[in-house]
């Protein structure tokens, strides 16, 4: 358990191998490639040039038409995957068919297309429903009969609650050669034709207007109201027919999704090592690439760069790279899944300590605190269990199941420890026999009962978890060479500690003298004239207050099981108040479901901030770059090993 030592690695080969090189470098995974840079002869000559960094764009085109395509077949599903379903297995080769590759690709164009032609569809049907709707109102009228040699005839609309006699009274004022018939009305509106001579039609339009008319017109309609909805229906059933195929056609097209997601995959695989190809540099005939190999895998990328006609070199990174050095946690099972706390808050510098061991007994052991249930443990190892089981989740997704399974087994020790189930039990027992002398599961502590024990108890493993740390910071500075400031820092307070304990049990209070003997000349050392004085007062006043408060923090281990116990108590009495076990285990079961999931998001912050905050703050130097080698990443397969 530790941060993987790392080589610098300086390769230069012949351009005819490229592809094939960074090929079998993504297969080995285990190599990460620095950014390009020129490079120049003694002479200022630059001789490598850094590529024009656009060997990706048409992948990433590909990436995104699979993506488009993908993303429409959700909707065309028959049978959709479960939520924890496994990712298919599939071999390297597999992965890399180019047959396979290329049908799917062709498989996506169609998908798209078709979808792309149901939203045409979509749209002039949406566009002949209005124009249907538009002729309508009309229905008796021929529609391209508008006007005669002497006569204008207007059609067109007023609002709904326009007084017709007022309006017909209105027009003839305005011109004597006129008819108004109203033709039909709707909540909004009132639908009108009007004749009028044509040396009339100015005045009367103007009158219609003043009263809110609407003129309408049927530009190239020929044929009556009802023959043009006749023949409006006819083109919406045909696009409804056409719509259907295409359907039809998507809804055959959704069997192919593995296939498409199998190329996405491809195609991700094809995009990093187009990116990897762009950090390169080139000169007429060779490449030249910088990067970095885990010390443990030198073996493995000697051995395949044996294979091709090219030189390397690989070296230890000086101090002053050290900022740029990626890191790479080695952990084991135990404390792998802690690497999601760990890159949540930052990696760790290259020359730092690795957190993950450090960290995993205190954070695993302060979940199960929090939580304290068995029924609650159990439920966690259970699901973390079959999830892991049955979907295989890698990454994130991984190491959380895995966290969850070692927070659950704490959990539910913890849980036996503090009577089991909480009072689940007696108030079941309770409900089928009132006479039972059956009260609580034995316990060691129990929340309600020994609060005061389980504060103390709490800020006492918070006093260890940061002795710890500082002990961690005492050794760090020692192998260091920064001794005066482990002896002043560390050092002096583990006495000005052991000389309190001492005094609180009547053995001396000569080590507290000591202690404070200690921060006198530790606080002043670096100080001069009266800044010695300024630096004791503001030495102490910092770290007395700062372990005050650090240890103080810790009492959230007893007030999240404190009201974890309480809700589900409250949940279970009311359960209970009826007396039916029907109805008690229907408001148990979803009380302590409701509480079960508040638990497992708040312990799982506290617990984080405890971490972070209280126990990193005393060694931990963050700040790492994380080792990111071209690999095989996938999304929706699994590449067997």
């Amino acid at each position: 358990m530790a941060i993987l030592k790392m080589k610098k690695l300086r390769i230069c080969g012949v351009s005819e191998e490229q592809t094939q090189l960074i090929r079998q470098r993504q297969l080995l995974g285990s190599v990460e490639i620095g950014a390009p840079c020129a490079l120049t002869d003694t002479q200022g000559v630059q001789v490598f040039c850094a590529g024009d960094g656009k060997s990706a764009d048409a992948l990433l085109r590909t990436s995104a038409r699979l993506t488009s395509a993908l993303e429409t077949l959700k909707h065309y599903e028959t049978k959709k995957g479960g939520l924890f379903a496994a990712r298919p297995e599939k071999t390297i080769g597999e992965l890399f068919s180019d047959e396979a590759y290329a049908a799917a690709l062709d498989t996506a164009q169609a998908v798209l297309d078709a979808q792309d032609a149901r939203s045409r569809l979509a749209a002039e049907k949406s566009r002949l429903t209005a124009v249907r709707e538009s002729f309508v109102p009309w229905l008796p009228l021929p529609l391209e009969t508008l006007g005669t040699q002497h006569t204008r005839i207007l059609l067109g609309t007023v609002p709904a609650q326009t007084d017709l006699e007022a309006l017909r009274a209105k027009v003839f004022e305005a011109a004597d050669e006129v008819q108004l018939e109203q033709i039909s009305a709707d909540q909004q509106s009132l639908y009108l034709l009007v004749f009028v001579h044509k040396c009339a039609a100015e005045a009367v339009g103007a009158a219609l207007r003043e009263a809110g008319f609407a003129l309408t017109t049927f530009d190239g309609v020929q044929g009556t109201a009802a023959e043009n909805i006749r023949r409006t229906d006819e083109a919406i059933a045909a696009c409804e027919q056409q719509d259907a195929e295409k359907l039809a056609e998507l809804t055959a097209l959704a069997a192919q999704k593995p296939a498409l997601q199998l190329a996405f995959d491809r195609c991700t695989q094809e995009i990093s090592k187009a990116q990897a190809a762009d950090r390169l540099v080139h000169s007429e005939k060779t490449f030249c690439l910088g990067g970095w190999v885990p010390c443990e895998d030198v073996g493995k990328l000697e051995a395949l760069l044996s294979g091709f006609c090219c030189a390397w070199e690989l070296t230890d990174p000086a101090p002053e790279e050290y900022p740029d050095v990626p890191v790479k946690l080695k952990n084991n099972k135990l404390t792998w899944p802690l690497n999601m706390v760990t890159e949540m808050y930052s990696l760790p510098a290259y020359d730092g300590v690795d957190p993950n061991p450090l960290m995993a007994p205190f954070f695993i052991l302060f979940y199960g605190i929090m939580m304290a249930d068995m029924g609650y443990g159990l439920l966690m190892i259970l699901a973390s269990i079959i999830i892991t089981k049955k979907s295989r989740p890698k990454g994130t997704s991984g190491q959380m199941f895995g966290l969850m399974f070692s927070c659950g087994i704490s959990t539910f020790l913890m849980g036996a420890l503090t009577g089991g189930f909480g009072d689940f039990l007696p108030q079941l027992v309770g409900i089928i026999d009132p006479d039972t002398t059956f009260k609580a599961l034995p316990s060691l502590f129990t929340p309600l009962d020994d609060t005061i024990t389980i504060l103390i108890g709490a800020m006492a493993l918070g006093f260890v978890q940061i002795v710890t740390g500082m002990a961690i910071s005492f050794v760090e500075k020692i192998k260091k060479g920064q001794i005066m400031d482990a002896i002043w820092e560390e050092l002096t307070w583990w006495v000005v500690f052991a000389g309190i304990a001492c005094m609180a049990l009547g053995v001396t209070n000569i080590v507290l003298y000591v202690g404070l003997a200690m921060v006198v000349v530790g606080s002043g050392w670096s100080a001069k004239g009266f800044g010695k004085v300024t630096a004791i007062f503001g030495s102490v006043y910092n770290h007395v207050t700062g372990y005050f408060g650090d240890i103080l923090s810790y009492s959230r281990l007893m007030t999240l099981m404190l009201a974890g116990s309480v809700i589900a108590s409250v949940f279970n009495t009311l359960g209970a108040i009826p007396g039916n076990v029907v109805f008690f285990l229907l408001v148990s079961v979803a009380g302590n479901g409701l509480n079960f999931a508040l638990n497992l998001l708040s312990c799982y912050v506290h617990d984080l901030r405890l971490q972070c905050l209280e126990y990193f703050g005393k060694f931990y130097q963050d700040g790492g770059k994380p080792f990111e080698p071209l690999a095989i990443n996938t999304k929706y397969v699994d590449i067997q090993s």
